[in-house]
């Protein structure tokens, strides 16, 4: 196997604070970024957002993207959060960590 045959699973969390109760308009714009970034899976869920991605290059650019997104439109303090799941013994797709424990 090579190490093109691996995937890169992280959980992100992108959080705007200082801009009131409501987020989503700023978190709109770390999901964008995110959704336009080429050459990942994702998905989102209410908490945040899983990528899978073939190297943790990738993984951290898109992340420092969504993350400066935020500042972009307004925001002064963000606070983002990086899960990395990073498995090498085995090809799997973020699937498999939930199919492996339903």
């Amino acid at each position: 196997m090579s190490d093109n045959d691996f995937a890169i699973i992280a959980e992100l969390v992108v959080s705007p604070h200082g801009v009131g109760t409501s987020l989503s308009k700023y978190v709109k714009e770390a999901v964008k970024v995110i959704d336009n970034y080429p050459g990942i899976r994702v998905w989102h869920h209410p908490m945040g957002t899983v990528i899978e991605a073939k190297s943790l290059d990738t993984i951290l650019d898109v992340t420092k993207k969504a993350h400066q997104a935020l500042f972009k439109h307004g925001c002064k303090r963000v606070v983002t959060t990086l899960k990395i799941d990073d498995r090498r013994d085995k090809p799997r797709k973020m699937e498999d960590k939930v199919n492996a424990v339903t």
